[in-house]
């Protein structure tokens, strides 16, 4: 059977509108922001628009207010909004808020999709997922935080949270917990639906990283929160999946954030090529264009691999996921190249604006900063690589050939 790399129509035309909606409002409004113009005005012009144009909640199905878009065509609605840091708020698409809302749509409980759900769709609210631990980060199943019944309908939470991005501005949060720790070690595990403000979910600091912010951007969410969680109360009927399934929540939730990662990943390493390119074609030195200079010439070509590469991978695993196919392999590979993807082509951009690059006065030194997460965020490389290469072990034990792990059954 041959590979369709037809991409239906419908699909081409709301990446059309969602790349001139990127080029003509959302990058145009970064620079309100810099000159001191509040978030909230800003961002409040921006969704209005948006919203009248039908330029909502992609990945939402229509009779929730979404556009109903299938994993094919919101892949390529991501990989344009990633092209500005207002690009997926605008249209209520943001990370960490979108995984976790497809996560309750999926999972939760009428009561739990009234009552916070709703708002979240609308745009009134934002919310956080408070997993990690300073003792458990890319293993889950290490974290002390524990949920005990006070027999008076509640779940009591106590212990701390650690890289809880968002929290700083969520007025939700999904807290994972140890509810039964004689339970087989993947069913220890609960999630809760926590109503912000709380005094049992005390946020200690906004943890210092090497990411140049503006106040502007931790307004957006950027900030990663360090939480105590002391005699939380959570009534039961907050209780996300039932008891025992925190791990397959948790699970849910990140496999759609890896893929938001990679696509906005794509989406900023465009940028970076394109800055980089416009500004190799208008810099002349010792008599020559930069353009001209076919070692210049080599790194362009380089990026333009690197994401003609990651294009096709995340292709690849829409159409996997819009037929029903298990994309866990494939979202682990990519995970991680798209992770050094980004890096290496922002890299590149910084190097061929020389000096310029390295300042602040273009986006991409801060740029820099920031995706440098990547490799670590939803997974540090290391995990997935360790998960990649016990596939590849597995798949030659039964089949005689690594194939199967690498590609080599692309369908």
């Amino acid at each position: 059977m041959a590979i369709d790399f037809v991409i239906p129509d419908d699909a081409k035309e709301v990446r059309a509108r969602v790349r001139q909606w990127v080029q003509d409002e959302c990058i145009p409004a970064e620079k309100r922001l810099v000159a001191g113009e509040g978030l909230d005005t800003v961002l409040s012009d921006l969704r209005g628009k948006a919203r009248a144009q039908g330029l909502w909640l992609p990945f939402i199905p229509k009779e929730h207010g979404g556009m109903g878009l299938g994993p094919l065509a919101n892949a390529l609605v991501q990989m344009e909004l990633g092209q500005s840091h207002l690009g997926a708020l605008s249209m209520n698409s943001q990370g960490p808020d979108d995984a976790t809302m497809l996560t309750l749509l999926a999972h939760g409980t009428d009561y739990q999709k009234e009552k916070f759900l709703k708002p979240l769709f609308n745009g009134e609210k934002r919310i956080c997922y408070s997993m990690t631990e300073k003792a458990a980060g890319a293993d889950a199943t290490g974290m002390q935080t524990r949920a005990e019944k006070d027999g008076k309908g509640n779940y009591v939470l106590n212990g701390e949270k650690w890289y809880s991005s968002s929290a700083n501005v969520a007025d939700i949060a999904v807290v994972m917990a140890k509810t039964n720790p004689e339970a087989p070690r993947h069913q220890q595990f609960s999630t809760f639906i926590v109503e912000l403000p709380n005094p049992g979910y005390r946020i200690i600091r906004n943890i210092p990283t090497m990411a140049i912010h503006k106040d502007y951007q931790e307004a957006m969410g950027a900030a990663h929160c360090e939480i105590a969680l002391e005699n939380l109360v959570v009534p039961e009927e907050n209780l996300l999946g039932g008891e025992g399934q925190g791990f397959a929540m948790g699970q849910h939730r990140l496999a759609y954030g890896r893929l938001r990662h990679g696509m906005h990943n794509v989406a900023m390493a465009q940028r970076a090529l394109d800055l980089a390119t416009a500004h190799v074609t208008q810099r002349s030195t010792f008599g020559k264009g930069l353009a001209e200079r076919q070692g210049v010439q080599f790194m362009l070509a380089e990026c333009a691999s690197q994401l003609y590469i990651a294009r096709l991978m995340l292709m690849h695993i829409a159409y996997k996921a819009e037929n029903g196919l298990d994309i866990r392999q494939e979202n682990g590979i990519a995970k991680v190249f798209l992770a050094n993807m980004v890096h290496k082509v922002v890299d590149t951009a910084i190097q061929l604006h020389g000096a310029l690059g390295y300042s602040t006065d273009t986006p991409l030194a801060a740029w820099y900063t920031h995706i440098r997460s990547q490799r670590l965020v939803d997974g540090p490389d290391e995990v997935h690589k360790w998960i990649t290469g016990k596939n590849v072990i597995r798949a030659f034990e039964k089949d005689g050939t690594t194939a199967a792990a690498a590609g080599g059954d692309l369908l």
